[in-house]
């Protein structure tokens, strides 16, 4: 029987279905329902039980109101939602390393549950994985007023018999940051637990993708989280962080919506559907009101605060002050990140002169770095030079940027960028977000990750995709990914990784002055140098606005 011991009890797992020699643990609580007396407050143990608990399917998944293929969906009343994932070898040697997932989902949808995340493919290949939930929206990212100016309600009669985290402490009742405290809670879970599960957890590598990557990027420089994990793995990661004050407005639009008081027990008195739609209704007066500012562009309106308790720069300042430490960090981004977002029309639609330049006043966007986009796309519509520009500003250059803070204060990084296009019928499937993790998870067979890898994969992209998860399974065991970190800023000749097929290895050598093909072994490493690799020179030289969500 595959039943494993944790401190809260014992668990019963099965085996995969791709592959016997895997066992999986699903829907495993690393901490108590957030709801009821713990709503909005910091995650709390989970209630220890007996006998055997059945661990077969995945746990509910946190309040949203996105519906995802191959992933459940919430409905109300599912509130054992901080549950976490495990895919492990049936016969493993133990002290394997460990690789800790968090989704993206622009911190309002995703789940671990999605095919995409399936661990048994990098389980075969030595690690230990385990992907989790957390909150997300409102509850996990809202901002709850510590105190009502109206209300004499004190902690003792909120709580009943829950201990207030902090009480007579900095830390607040209500903290901000609670998606991030549950991750940590999570990492906490695997120190103290993973070592049952054939994992080291002093080989802790922590790894996501958009907002997770985000979220794994503010752990790196949390003084709460350090020594839980070793390293890091952050793809595409998102530029957006917030202050108290821009947190409080939102609350406020939010608590609007809801038809609530902006305040504590107003919230409260919000059931958490209530909170799921009020958002969805600011996000979509947002999306249809082109004199909103930024937030029209992408309307996403939540993500990490500068609390001054958990986090008190965004991490990308903070890197560069060295609160990285000894974390060493593997970061990707994809060539063409925004075109998912004008794909499943989550985006403003930019197609005239008028709205380019509102669009570039709105962020700041100074005009040699707009015009540079031009001279780089001469041929491209009006709608690509926005999705280039929005690609760097959101994704692609905040994540080399945190490579590059890391590494010039001391730390070490790689870069690597995910540059593989599929043509198919009915346009071309570029190097968008979410287009790489099939490839680096080793699921590109599943039917729900086809439409962002343009359809069933050939024997092309599964090589790639062994390169891809090989180069995790290396860098979470001994660090090194299979290129040189870098040692100065991307575009001076630093080294980054360029992923592409052997197709587009060919095609690209055939190119280049002479048509001969680079040297087996570094043929796939770029010193990225050139316009090819993007808009570097023209965001060096622009600088890049750090945004809030």
């Amino acid at each position: 029987m595959d039943v494993f011991t944790t401190k809260s009890g014992r668990v019963r797992g099965r085996r995969a279905a791709r592959d016997p020699g895997i066992v999986t643990v699903l829907g495993l609580p690393y901490a108590a329902p957030p709801f009821g007396v713990r709503r909005f407050r910091e995650p709390q143990p989970t209630e220890p039980w007996d006998g055997v608990r059945d661990c077969t399917t995945f746990g509910p998944v946190a309040p949203q109101s996105a519906e995802l293929p191959g992933a459940p969906s919430w409905s109300p009343g599912d509130e054992d939602i901080l549950t976490l994932n495990i895919w492990t070898p049936a016969d493993g040697p133990g002290n394997l390393p460990v690789l800790v997932w968090i989704h993206g989902g622009a911190y309002v949808f995703g789940s671990s549950a999605q095919p995409d995340f399936d661990g048994t493919a990098l389980a075969g290949g030595g690690l230990v994985v385990v992907t989790l939930n957390s909150r997300l929206g409102f509850e996990g990212f809202g901002h709850v007023p510590d105190v009502d100016a109206d209300s004499d309600l004190s902690d003792a009669d909120a709580d009943g018999d829950v201990p207030v985290p902090g009480a007579g402490t900095s830390a607040a009742a209500f903290p901000d940051n609670r998606g991030l405290l549950d991750q940590i809670a999570a990492l906490e879970w695997v120190r103290d637990n993973i070592s049952a599960f054939g994992g080291a957890p002093d080989r802790v590598t922590l790894a996501g993708q958009s907002s997770g990557a985000t979220s794994a990027a503010c752990l790196t420089v949390a003084d709460r989280a350090r020594g839980l994990f070793r390293r890091a793995v952050l793809h595409s990661a998102v530029n957006a962080f917030a202050t108290m004050e821009q947190a409080a407005r939102t609350t406020a639009e939010v608590a609007t919506a809801a038809g609530v008081p902006a305040t504590r027990a107003g919230l409260l008195a919000a059931p958490p559907e209530a909170l799921v739609a009020a958002t969805d209704r600011v996000c979509e007066r947002y999306a249809q009101d082109p004199g909103s500012g930024q937030r029209h562009y992408d309307p996403a309106i939540y993500g990490p605060v500068a609390d001054g308790v958990l986090l008190t720069a965004d991490p990308l300042e903070a890197l560069a002050a060295g609160a990285g430490g000894a974390v060493e960090l593997l970061v990707c981004h994809t060539t063409e990140e925004y075109w998912l977002l004008d794909a499943v029309g989550s985006s403003a639609k930019i197609t005239s002169e008028e709205q380019l330049a509102s669009f570039a006043a709105d962020f700041g966007l100074p005009a040699p770095l707009v015009e540079g986009h031009r001279e780089r796309l001469p041929d491209a519509p009006l709608l690509d030079v926005y999705l280039s520009l929005y690609s760097g500003l959101l994704f692609a250059e905040y994540s080399t940027r945190l490579a590059e803070a890391h590494a010039l204060a001391g730390g070490r990084a790689f870069l690597a960028r995910f540059d593989r296009r599929r043509d198919r019928a009915g346009g071309r499937v570029r190097a968008w977000h979410c287009a790489d993790i099939p490839f680096a998870f080793g699921n590109l067979h599943e039917e729900s990750v086809h439409f962002l890898v343009g359809g069933p994969p050939g024997a092309a992209d599964q090589e790639l995709s062994r390169r891809m998860a090989g180069a995790w399974a290396e860098f979470a065991t001994h660090g090194e990914p299979g290129w040189a970190p870098l040692d100065g800023p991307a575009g001076s000749g630093a080294t980054v990784r360029v992923w592409r097929t052997e197709a587009e290895e060919e095609a690209d050598a055939a190119r280049r002055p002479g048509g001969a093909r680079r040297a087996e072994g570094v043929r796939r490493v770029e010193d990225d140098r050139g316009a090819e690799h993007g808009f570097r020179d023209l965001w060096r030289t622009a600088g890049l606005p750090l945004l809030a969500p």
